[in-house]
């Protein structure tokens, strides 16, 4: 895959504003899948310290308010320099794989959180990371092999409930069509 240029006045490559411009700004719920290499002692706020494992995090959010799931994958993509929230101090060590997400103005994290608990293989690394406003265990997990969206979705779909489609965003890739987008500045 070639480099893209890098945009000193957005702070983003060009890739990066390619694959943001094919989502649409509306409210969502997203699921941020991350590759580790390696392992380190991280320090996440006050919530306490968390050891990265080679693998894979997988962080569950919601993007309820402007910009929707474009604007907080912006902020998740690079890493943040004075971190606001617990996935900031955890993207300083690792590298985003793929995004799962759905547009609904209903926030379907928790629901997420709870389903994505229950995927084979999965741990949690650090009770309430993501969660210090709920009461789910975590928002974040952590898989030893790359989690399948396609299981995930399974059973979303076996709860029975009514769940809009989620759809998968692939960063270490990108089509053609991608490329002929022209991307959009906010």
């Amino acid at each position: 895959m070639p480099e893209y240029p890098y945009d000193a006045r957005s702070g983003f490559s060009l890739r990066l504003r390619l694959m943001l411009a094919t989502l649409e700004t509306q409210a969502g719920t997203y699921a941020l899948v991350l590759s580790a290499r390696g392992s380190a002692l991280i320090r996440v706020g006050r919530l306490g310290r968390l050891q990265l494992q080679s693998g894979f995090y997988v962080y569950v959010g919601s993007a309820l308010g402007s910009g929707g799931v474009r604007a907080r994958l912006r902020h998740h993509w690079e890493p943040s320099i004075r971190p606001h929230w617990h996935i900031d101090y955890l993207r300083r060590h690792t590298s985003p794989e793929e995004v799962w997400y759905c547009h609904d103005p209903l926030s379907r994290e928790h629901q997420w959180a709870r389903y994505l608990g229950t995927q084979p293989g999965v741990s949690i690394p650090l009770a309430g990371f993501g969660a210090s406003d709920c009461h789910c265990k975590s928002h974040l997990y952590f898989f030893r092999s790359r989690p399948s969206k396609h299981a995930f979705v399974r059973s979303l779909r076996a709860s029975g409930e009514r769940h809009p489609q989620v759809r998968l965003l692939r960063l270490k890739q990108i089509s053609a069509s991608q490329l002929m987008q022209r991307p959009t500045l906010e």
